[in-house]
């Protein structure tokens, strides 16, 4: 592997980088030096080599110089763990971007078993979004059914004056049309649901011999 070259910020606007939420590693980790353990977890996690760059602007704002050859070798070790088959599967059943760290020797056998994990995840996911439609028409339906109850009694309510009572009956009809379109769409997610649930039990079956899940 070629040598990464560090690219610490030396211009005025370093002085300004923010350690916040963007930042790959803590001032605290910075000063601590614990190169290691920041390589091994960043291998683990199949970072490129280059994240190193990105720690070490993290790290020029607090003068801190990270030890290249101590992250990488710790950063090799942790793509051991990273590169195995069954890590590919979940990394892929969890949506997760590969990013071709992996050495030759394991990479085929790494995503294809990623690619597995692909399509499971995919599968559930479209079981899952499937579900959240059908739940959220269903609840929307109920509200509208809530709605149309109440408009009725202001409409059939003669304390009422006349122009309230007919602004309530015509309330009425809109919202009665509004949940016709809510029962359609309710419909047609719980057919999406029952596809989706046939599709991930179909993946389930042909991956099952292949991997843990």
């Amino acid at each position: 592997m070629q040598t990464i070259r560090i690219a610490i910020v030396v211009a005025a606007g370093a002085a300004a980088l923010s350690l916040g939420s963007c930042a790959t590693i803590s001032e605290d980790q910075c000063l601590a030096g614990a190169w290691g353990e920041v390589g091994l977890a960043d291998g683990r996690s199949g970072y490129r080599p280059e994240r190193l760059n990105s720690h070490a602007e993290a790290c020029a704002k607090v003068g801190v110089v990270p030890d290249e050859a101590v992250y990488m070798a710790a950063r090799e070790e942790g793509l051991r763990s990273y590169c195995t088959p069954a890590n590919g599967f979940q990394v892929g059943r969890n949506g997760n971007a590969y990013e071709g760290v992996c050495p030759a020797f394991s990479e085929g056998a790494f995503v294809a078993a990623y690619q597995d994990g692909q399509l499971l995840g995919a599968a559930e996911r479209a079981v899952s979004d499937a579900a959240g439609r059908v739940s959220s028409y269903g609840s929307r339906a109920q509200e509208l059914d809530d709605k149309i109850e109440a408009k009725r009694r202001e409409c059939r309510d003669e304390t009422l004056a006349e122009e309230v009572r007919s602004l309530a009956c015509d309330r009425v009809g809109e919202l009665r049309a509004e949940r016709e379109g809510t029962l359609r769409e309710w419909r047609r997610a719980q057919d999406d649901l029952r596809w989706a649930e046939r599709e991930l039990q179909d993946v389930r079956w042909r991956l099952g011999s292949l991997h843990a899940f």
